[in-house]
C-alpha cells in the first residue's frame, strides 16, 4: 500500500530515489522492478511495480485495436512504457522523453495511490491540489453510492 506525498529531488542523471520506506516492499514484492508510464489524464507519470503493471497490461491487451478510442488508449500507456530497475540505493533513471512530459526538473513529488505512484513535478502537484480542492468545495453534483459509502 503507497500513500503519502514525498518531496524529492532528482539528480543531475535524472534519476529518482525512493523514499527508504518503500524499497523493501517494492524489492519484496517486484525485485525492484518498475515500470513508469505517461498519465493520460493529468501532466504526471505513473509508477507500477511490475506485477501491478502487467495487471494493467494485460486489461489493455484485451482492447480492441479496431477501436480508436482503445488503440489510442494502448498506444499512450504501452507505447510510452519504460522498465525502470531499483539499484542498490533504491534509485531508478526516469527516461528523458518521461520527464519532459510531466515537466520534471529538479524538485518533484511522488504520492502514493494505494498500487501505484504519481511523479509530479512540484509546481504541477501544488497546482493538482489546488485546483482539486475547488473542485471538491465547490461540488454541487450529488455524490456516487461509491462516495456515499465511504466513511472519512
Amino acid at each position: 500500500m503507497f500513500r503519502g506525498a514525498s518531496a524529492i529531488s532528482l539528480d543531475s542523471k535524472g534519476r529518482l530515489a525512493v523514499p527508504s520506506r518503500y524499497r523493501d516492499m517494492l524489492m519484496n514484492q517486484c525485485g525492484g522492478r518498475l515500470v513508469c508510464t505517461i498519465d493520460v489524464a493529468s501532466p504526471c507519470l505513473l509508477l507500477y511495480p511490475l506485477p501491478e503493471w502487467e495487471a494493467i497490461e494485460a486489461q489493455l491487451r484485451r482492447l480492441s485495436s479496431m477501436k480508436e478510442a482503445e488503440r489510442r488508449l494502448q498506444r499512450l500507456l504501452i507505447g510510452h512504457a519504460s522498465d525502470c530497475d531499483m539499484d542498490k540505493n533504491g534509485r531508478f533513471l526516469i527516461p528523458a522523453k518521461l520527464r519532459q512530459f510531466a515537466s520534471l526538473e529538479k524538485q518533484i513529488t511522488l504520492v502514493g495511490q494505494t498500487n501505484k505512484f504519481e511523479i509530479w513535478s512540484d509546481d504541477n502537484w501544488q497546482a493538482q491540489v489546488d485546483k482539486d480542492l475547488a473542485a471538491q468545495l465547490a461540488d454541487d453534483e450529488p455524490l456516487s453510492d461509491n462516495l456515499l459509502n465511504i466513511s472519512i
